[in-house]
């Protein structure tokens, strides 16, 4: 792993990975602050900014912004996660000290114009809309809500339009002087890069970063709750997402975690997949996740099917789920691996992979981890710790149900809660 790190002395962390090979090179900056970094009234605004950082500068117009990096060949995006957020560019070599001046540009000399805000305003609105429309947007947003009651990790990362429609210019300031500062900030590039060279061109450009926050980031600690969301739709399919609170990036079952949510359902050979739509054709989409977060985490597991398949289908999730503690094989565990082990090697040809990847371990660990030291980790997990660990994730634990669509005949939670806290009692269909 050729990484080089520098930090400097403005504290900004500059991180690149040379790969020779190639003509092209990803790099971005990545903050350690998202939507989980805003306060009651800043619902929101994380992703606001986010826009509203490509809508001009002192220096650029928003369309100067896109054809400068387009007139190139190069590509400029960025998005907003609960936890990070961040601004990423795809060029050519020749190009890198373009793509790094309109980067930190865009992060130090937005203007936050009032027109141009009312027009991204309308735009994030119209996203809110569609991702309403959306159901299997819909049972994530509500599922995160009710498993996080109250709190910022359970928002909706966009906001809603009453809180999206009165945000100031000075507000998006006072986000942005609190939370994008040099000791949560980096910057990553991978591909046909210089170390010493990139170092000079972000220490030049970047200057103008305040080195400490205008006020404390906001990271109230979350608590998991758990609990029943549900919205009868008419629609042709009903999504259902079943869910428990997982592991924390930091906490050792982390990994064990990611195995067995592969093991369940992380492809087409997994349980969920062989059981549900294989061998029963109870639905066309079943998988189980894992994400991780800096202090909690969710285990899930997401169905699409009809209507009056639920009280077929939900007894033979939660049967799964009873297996996975019972009994997993050796082999399953190996095929898990080795697709985790596939996923990183393949990341490895792609730059931009490569550089996301180096960010977020930056973000979390303080360190790139080498893949060896990656699959050592994972050589680690047993058949005992992964039964030991499902019996903990399902059985001892408050679930958490969001679902939408033709739900009428899905039981009710006390139901699925007793089904899954006692072997052998089934799921009965809720009344009316």
């Amino acid at each position: 792993m050729n990484v080089e790190i520098t930090r400097l002395a403005s504290g900004l962390t500059v991180v690149t990975e040379t790969m020779p090979h190639l003509e092209s090179v990803a790099l971005g900056v990545w903050i350690k602050s998202g939507s989980r970094n805003e306060t009651d009234d800043e619902h929101g605004i994380a992703h606001l900014l986010e826009h509203m950082a490509f809508k001009g500068t002192a220096r650029r117009s928003a369309r100067d912004i896109a054809e400068e990096i387009e007139n190139v060949g190069g590509e400029l995006n960025a998005a907003t996660s609960t936890e990070t957020t961040s601004y990423y560019a795809r060029v050519l070599r020749d190009n890198v000290p373009l793509a790094v001046d309109i980067l930190a540009d865009i992060l130090t000399e937005s203007a936050f114009d009032e027109e141009e805000l009312r027009r991204e305003k309308h735009v994030i609105l119209q996203e809110i809309g569609a991702a309403n429309d959306t159901p299997d947007d819909v049972v994530f947003d509500k599922f995160s809500e009710v498993a996080y009651r109250g709190q910022t990790l359970g928002r909706p990362i966009l906001g809603t339009p009453d809180t999206v429609k009165g945000f100031t210019p000075g507000q998006i300031r006072n986000y942005l002087s609190r939370n994008y500062t040099t000791d949560r900030m980096f910057v990553v590039a991978a591909g046909a890069v210089d170390h010493a060279t990139f170092v000079k061109q972000v220490e030049e450009r970047f200057a103008s970063l305040p080195m400490t926050p205008s006020a404390p980031p906001v990271l109230e600690a979350a608590r998991y709750i758990g609990g029943d969301v549900r919205e009868t739709r008419d629609l042709m399919d009903a999504q259902v997402l079943l869910g428990f609170e997982g592991k924390a990036y930091h906490m050792r079952d982390f990994y064990c975690s990611q195995i067995l949510a592969n093991i369940l359902g992380g492809g087409m050979s997994s349980r969920l997949f062989q059981e549900v739509r294989e061998r029963r054709g109870l639905c066309y989409s079943v998988y189980a996740f894992h994400w991780g977060f800096s202090d909690t985490g969710i285990f899930g597991i997401h169905a699409a099917t009809g209507g009056n398949e639920l009280p077929t289908l939900v007894p033979v999730i939660i049967d799964e789920l009873r297996k996975s503690s019972e009994t997993i094989d050796q082999q399953e565990i190996d095929r898990a691996r080795a697709q985790i082990r596939a996923q990183l090697l393949m990341g490895q040809e792609s730059p931009a992979a490569r550089a996301g990847q180096i960010a977020r371990q930056m973000m979390l660990y303080g360190r790139p981890i080498p893949n060896p030291e990656m699959m050592e980790r994972l050589e680690g997990i047993t058949t005992e710790r992964l039964t030991d660990l499902a019996g903990r994730l399902f059985f001892d634990t408050v679930p958490t149900l969001s679902a939408v669509g033709p739900i009428e005949q899905l039981a009710p939670l006390n139901d699925i809660t007793t089904a899954l806290a006692t072997p052998g009692i089934q799921t009965k269909k809720a009344a009316g």
